[in-house]
């Protein structure tokens, strides 16, 4: 179950406006203190961002699930029914006897995951990962705009960047 402030942090959130995703970042936020305060582990930084995104999706942020081929399909599904738990603002309270196995798993895991170098390197990662998308659509975009020659030049200073980059 959410703290009752991270729950009124949500909601403000979704008041002043801002995106589901920022508003499920502040369960995201808790479930990585509740980690580094020992409560339970993780067994890597997603796996905490994870809990964070399930437990938002089930306290009604209007966080979609992943769209299909995004991720595993069992974890889709997953995401599916959280929202739509959150969504339909029935109580259902949790059972008893699974949240004391869940915690009990957890508590074996490690607490490193959410330190600030295991969270640094995924987002580290997560960025590199987005950068070679947008440079994809980057691409394809100047394919569209430039024509063959300024897609040469463009080709070739985006290389020259790079380069230099490397080298600093």
């Amino acid at each position: 179950m959410p703290e009752k402030q991270t729950m009124r942090r949500a909601e403000q959130d979704m008041r002043e406006g801002k995106s589901p995703s920022t508003a499920a970042g502040e369960f995201v936020h808790e479930e990585i203190e509740h980690v580094r305060e020992g409560k339970h582990g993780a067994r890597s930084p997603q796996q905490a961002i994870a809990i964070g995104l399930s437990k938002a999706r089930r306290a009604g942020v209007p966080l979609p699930p992943p769209k299909k081929g995004s991720t595993k399909e069992s974890t889709r599904k997953s995401a599916e029914r959280e929202y739509k738990a959150g969504q339909s603002g029935e109580n259902h309270s949790p059972n008893p006897r699974a949240s004391r196995a869940r915690e009990r798993v957890l508590e074996q895991e490690p607490r490193t995951s959410a330190s600030h170098t295991a969270l640094s390197r995924q987002t580290k990662r997560s960025a590199r990962e987005r950068g070679a998308e947008s440079r994809q659509r980057a691409a394809a975009k100047a394919v569209r705009t430039k024509g063959e020659s300024g897609l040469r030049q463009s080709a070739k200073k985006a290389a020259r960047t790079r380069a230099s980059h490397r080298a600093a």
